[in-house]
């Protein structure tokens, strides 16, 4: 399978577009003399005079005296992007948002009447955000978090459809929960390749908690001037809500039939661990504080997210030093451990393992499903040579050694314990092959299309299930056990080398 995401996909510089959505306005101001150096070509919406004339113009041209004093004081202190704001301009209130690069500012600006469809007060958003957030909260499983937000997500944004979305170690994202419309097509248990969130793209999620798009179909605002005077290049929209869609993604949004989409971070301990992803088959627009309402309900599911995830890994981890002490006393109590070991099978049990091999001295002793004899001889002769800094692991042994593949089967996932480094002494944990039927949303393998120029490029449009079967692999080695696996292997090698003192 190709992998877009860091060949193409990955190294579009998005960031880079000088072109704004039309729901806003967006200026540039230098920062030491507080002028406006560019606009977008829609300024005059909300200031009612031609972008060519705002250019060079003081900021206290538009907005007092007082609100310029207010958010330079605010400049002094650090803050992190972006920094909420609000300005009267011609006797109407705006929604701003500040973003604060090195020699200028970015304020993104609400155009007033924008959004449509009812509005909710600001006493009704407080208690939906409030009882969400209490639901959020209740919840006591990872499972059931998902099934409280989605439906709460839908209930206060409105959209369609919405959909957590989980990434894999290889940043495939697969639908883990899902609530939608009457004949919407359904996206539950489906995965997504990589490329269709691509590495910058998600790079961006990290700095910014949501991107937007109310209408895909909208045209696109150029800033003006193209170039920034201050850097001689075009603006970097990074952090920018308002940033434009890149073409690709307007067309895979029509081929999905949505119209208005919101991806909404989900972090884990400060990673980004997946989306909520909301459709609507018509634009649909939301107010600049609305967004920051799914802002912040996007901060308290990533918090309660962290929260069961450390909590799962703590009673796993407390269930694994159980075993583990037991282990140990046994081992103490019989004088050898080799004998413990390969007798009761309790470590392979201690780690989830069908089988085990100990080698010491060229000689192999096993217990439970494990290759053949002169397989393992062969295994330890592999593993010796490599370069094994006290356990080396894997969930796919075959295809990192090739011999292993007729043995997959029994030996897909193998834990390695390296006893003693002089003698290649090893413990050798094994987990079994476990074959998987992927379902993709559309054949992975056809996920960008090229035309004939070999540059220009469209996105699949067909998300028709496409199943992949997956072989030679066997379930993950999880963080507890590796970190368990480096304090046996510490243990053994140091009864060891006492009892033989």
């Amino acid at each position: 399978m190709k992998n877009y995401d860091s060949e193409l996909c990955g190294s579009l510089p998005i960031h880079l577009t000088n072109h704004i959505q039309p729901y806003g306005v967006l200026l540039v101001i230098d920062r030491k003399s507080f002028n406006v150096i560019q606009a977008s070509e829609n300024s005059h919406l909300v200031f009612d005079e031609p972008v060519g004339e705002m250019i060079d113009a003081p900021l206290t041209r538009y907005i007092s005296q007082g609100t310029v004093e207010k958010i330079q004081q605010k400049l002094t202190a650090a803050f992190a992007n972006p920094l909420p704001d609000q300005w009267n301009i011609r006797g109407g209130e705006h929604f701003v948002l500040w973003h604060a690069k090195e020699t200028y500012l970015i304020a993104e600006i609400e155009i007033p009447g924008f959004q449509t469809g009812e509005q909710s007060s600001f006493a009704n958003v407080y208690h939906e955000l409030k009882y969400a957030m209490s639901r959020i909260e209740s919840a006591d499983s990872i499972t059931g978090l998902w099934q409280i937000v989605v439906a709460e997500i839908k209930k206060v944004s409105g959209f369609d459809k919405i959909m957590v979305y989980q990434f894999d170690e290889d940043w495939n994202g697969t639908v883990v929960a899902e609530v939608l419309e009457p004949g919407m097509e359904v996206y539950l248990g489906i995965t997504f390749p990589a490329s269709d969130i691509p590495r910058q793209a998600r790079e961006l999620y990290k700095r910014n908690p949501y991107r937007y798009i109310p209408d895909r179909d909208a045209q696109p605002v150029r800033l003006y001037p193209v170039i920034n005077s201050l850097t001689g290049a075009f603006i970097d929209l990074f952090d920018c809500n308002l940033r434009s869609v890149a073409t690709v993604h307007v067309e895979y949004l029509r081929n999905m039939g949505v119209s208005a989409s919101m991806s909404i971070r989900i972090m884990k301990d400060n990673e980004l661990w997946g989306l909520m992803a909301c459709h609507h088959r018509t634009p649909r627009q939301l107010s600049f504080q609305m967004c920051s309402v799914l802002e912040m309900l996007s901060a308290a599911i990533s918090a309660k997210l962290s929260l069961l995830v450390n909590k799962n890994n703590y009673q796993f981890d407390q269930s694994l030093k159980e075993k583990y002490t037991t282990l140990v006393k046994e081992i103490y109590a019989s004088g050898n451990p080799d004998d413990t070991m390969v007798k009761t099978g309790r470590i392979a049990e201690l780690f989830e393992a069908d089988g085990l091999a100990i080698i010491r001295n060229g000689l192999t002793r096993t217990w439970g499903k494990t290759p053949s004899e002169e397989d393992l001889q062969e295994l330890a002769l592999w593993l010796s040579v490599q370069d094994i800094k006290g356990i080396y692991h894997t969930t796919s042994l075959s295809s990192v050694h090739d011999v292993a593949e007729h043995y997959r089967s029994t030996c897909s996932g193998l834990l390695c314990l390296l006893i003693d480094p002089r003698r290649h002494d090893f413990l050798l944990l094994f987990r079994p092959e476990v074959i998987e039927t992927l379902q993709w949303g559309g054949n992975p393998d056809e996920r960008i299309q090229f035309e004939s120029d070999g540059k220009s490029y469209h996105p699949r449009n067909s998300f028709k299930i496409w199943q992949q079967t997956v072989t030679g692999r066997s379930a993950g080695w999880r963080r507890e056990e590796l970190l368990l696996a480096e304090v046996l292997r510490n243990f053994l090698y140091e009864f060891s080398t006492t009892r033989t003192k």
